[in-house]
Parts: structure tokens; C-alpha cells; sequence
């Protein structure tokens, strides 16, 4: 573990993983145990936006001041209570994305031995989100990965502690940048529909899993994806990019199940300077809580209830690795490119 000391990042702790095989990353404990700094083999998988790590206490709740401390690196977590866009639902005024980014975790642990033929890694946490008249939610993090592993697994877990059920909404905001991310990279998933956030993403929608160079005065774009999943109930995700490294390839898988995080969402933003893609399974969308209690949609824990979701992310190493992670994805959805959808109601009720 350790403290950062400088401007806003003052006060950050922070859990270093290294497997040995390449792949490292750190564990922003303050941050709400999301992943900040990640790379594999020295070349960045995630992106770091211009604020730093900022510390929880410069967070502003208000519209979309989460904006000024979204570090964005390699996954920023998004809730619990509510995710998405700023809103009023039933009178209470909810800003961008949540709490759960800002929160600092408690009870800690940083770990490593050997079980069997394995030296297994842990990083543990507990992040809480409560107020008087309000939720009150336990999240439990557990990431784990093993020495040599290009693999990490995130075990949460969310409990309803409070005497009240409350509502949940969970978003789990992977960012890739570049290298991995240029021209050549392509987004791969088992969506089998999409629709455009609004008029801005309908604008060349077809090309939604193409990138480009860094555009000049680029507005972002975003997707909302129905997925498919194998004879497990596992959905897959991720960024591949066959010509890294002048043709050696490198890829970001995401296995996630379904009935724990029925949508994905794409971030598509390839503007100069803010070079990234989000793949973010969660259990909502980003219109709003508002929305989903509208549609019907807002999940919620009853007292004493818990979630829990599981997540395995891999570094997909040269082209062989690249290749089944596409064959995966290609038995899943019979090689069928996902069909547009038009009317917001039709996708998210349909999809229900």
C-alpha cells in the first residue's frame, strides 16, 4: 500500500498489483476500490483523464461536477443507490453517476500466499453509502488475480442494511485508452440489439464498434447494448485490436453474467485529447433513476438483501488469444452483427 502526496491526489491509498506476467494495476482504496493506473507488459490498457486521482474530498454532487474528479482510469465504479444521468426522482436531486466513486473503504486488506500450486493476490474492501432518512449500503470488494496470471476477477457484493428496501443501481465504468485503442481497434460484445443514446450517436451508428484517430471537436457517443449469453449465462465484452505492435495483437476481455448486469452500455469517445472507450455492464441505463422507475426497471434490495456480482476481466495476449476471444463471441451470436433499434420503450421493455 501506498499514499499519494501531491495537489488533489493528496491522502489517495493505494494497492499496487503486480502478477509477473505483465499485467499490473493499482487499486484506488479511496476511490471506492476502483482501478486506476493498469497496464500489461509496460503499454497502458486503461485511460487517465487530466483530473488525477483526485481525493474524496473534492467530490461535487451537483449536475455534473462528478465530472471533476473522474479519473477515469481503468475502472471507475458508478452508484449504489443511483448511477447515470443528473435527474430529480421523487423530489431528490441525484447528480451525475453516484457516491460510490468518492467513497473511501474501510477494513481494508492488501494480501498474498500460496494455496496449493497457486500464490493467489487480494485486494479487500468494504465502501458504505449512507444517510439519515436514507440507504444505507454495504458494498464488499474483493479483486483477485494470481502470480503470472493476465487475469483479475472483481467479487462485489452489496447488502441492504438499512430497514428500508432502496433502490440499487450498479455500473461498472471499464475505460480503455490508448495504445490498445486506435484506428485499428474494434468493439466486440454478444449484443445482439443497440440503440443510439440520442442524435448525436444515431450519426454513423452502424460503425458503433469502429474507432478512428483523435477527432478535433469530437461529441461523445453512446450505445445501449442487449446481449446474448452462452449455455452459462455469461455475456462477453471487450476492445481487440489485431494490429498492435506492428501485428502482434492485443485485447481487453469482460465476462460478466446477465442475471446479475442485464445492460452494457458503450462510451465511445475518440476526441483529441479524450481518447476512450467505455465498456460498462451494469444493471441499468444512463438516462436517469427517474427513468427506471418509470419504465419499471429499478431494481431495489429489500432489508437485510444482497447482490452480488461477479466479473473476470483478461488481457488477451497476441493473436491467438484475440482470435478465441472473437471465436467466443462468434458462437455465442451465430456471427450475426447486433439489429438497431429506434424506440427506447421497445428496447428497454422488450429486453425485460
Amino acid at each position: 500500500m501506498v499514499k499519494l502526496d501531491q495537489g488533489l491526489e493528496t491522502g489517495v491509498r493505494v494497492a499496487q498489483v503486480r502478477t509477473g506476467s505483465g499485467l499490473a494495476f493499482s487499486v484506488l482504496t479511496d476511490r471506492g476500490m476502483s482501478i486506476s493506473d493498469a497496464e500489461y507488459k509496460g503499454a497502458p490498457i486503461g485511460w487517465k483523464s487530466q483530473t488525477g486521482d483526485v481525493g474524496p474530498a473534492f467530490f461535487d454532487p451537483r449536475g455534473r461536477g462528478w465530472l471533476k474528479g473522474f479519473f477515469g482510469g481503468f475502472l471507475t465504479t458508478c452508484g449504489m443507490a443511483w448511477a447515470g444521468a443528473p435527474c430529480v426522482d421523487q423530489g431528490e436531486e441525484l447528480g451525475l453517476h453516484g457516491r460510490a466513486a468518492f467513497l473511501p473503504a474501510e477494513n481494508v486488506t492488501a494480501s498474498g500466499g500460496w494455496e496449493g500450486d497457486d500464490y493467489m493476490i487480494r485486494v479487500e474492501g468494504e465502501v458504505r453509502e449512507a444517510s439519515v432518512f436514507g440507504p444505507n449500503l454495504l458494498l464488499q470488494r474483493r479483486i483477485e488475480t494470481s502470480l503470472g496470471s493476465n487475469k483479475f476477477a472483481i467479487h462485489d457484493t452489496v447488502t441492504n442494511e438499512g430497514w428500508s428496501k432502496a433502490p440499487l443501481m450498479m455500473l461498472y465504468h471499464f475505460n480503455i485508452g490508448f495504445p490498445l485503442l486506435d484506428k485499428e481497434a474494434r468493439f466486440v460484445s454478444t449484443s445482439v440489439r443497440y440503440i443510439p443514446r440520442d442524435a448525436e450517436a444515431r450519426k454513423g451508428h452502424e460503425d458503433f464498434d469502429r474507432f478512428d484517430k483523435p477527432q478535433p471537436d469530437y461529441r461523445e457517443k453512446v450505445y445501449f447494448h442487449d446481449v446474448a449469453v452462452d449455455e452459462k449465462g455469461f455475456a462477453y465484452a471487450g476492445i481487440v485490436n489485431e494490429a498492435f505492435s506492428g501485428g502482434k495483437g492485443l485485447g481487453v476481455s469482460i465476462r460478466y453474467r446477465k442475471d446479475q448486469l442485464i445492460r452494457l452500455i458503450e462510451w465511445k469517445m475518440i476526441g483529441e485529447g479524450e481518447y476512450v472507450v467505455g465498456v460498462e455492464p451494469a444493471n441499468c441505463l444512463v438516462l436517469g433513476r427517474d427513468k427506471e422507475r418509470e419504465w419499471g426497471t429499478l431494481e431495489h434490495l429489500a432489508p437485510g438483501e444482497s447482490k452480488v456480482v461477479q466479473i473476470e476481466v483478461s488481457v488477451l495476449d497476441g493473436l491467438d488469444e484475440v482470435s478465441r476471444f472473437s471465436e467466443t463471441i462468434s458462437r455465442v451470436v451465430s456471427d450475426r452483427r447486433p439489429s438497431p433499434v429506434n424506440d427506447i420503450e421497445e428496447f428497454v421493455l422488450g429486453g425485460k
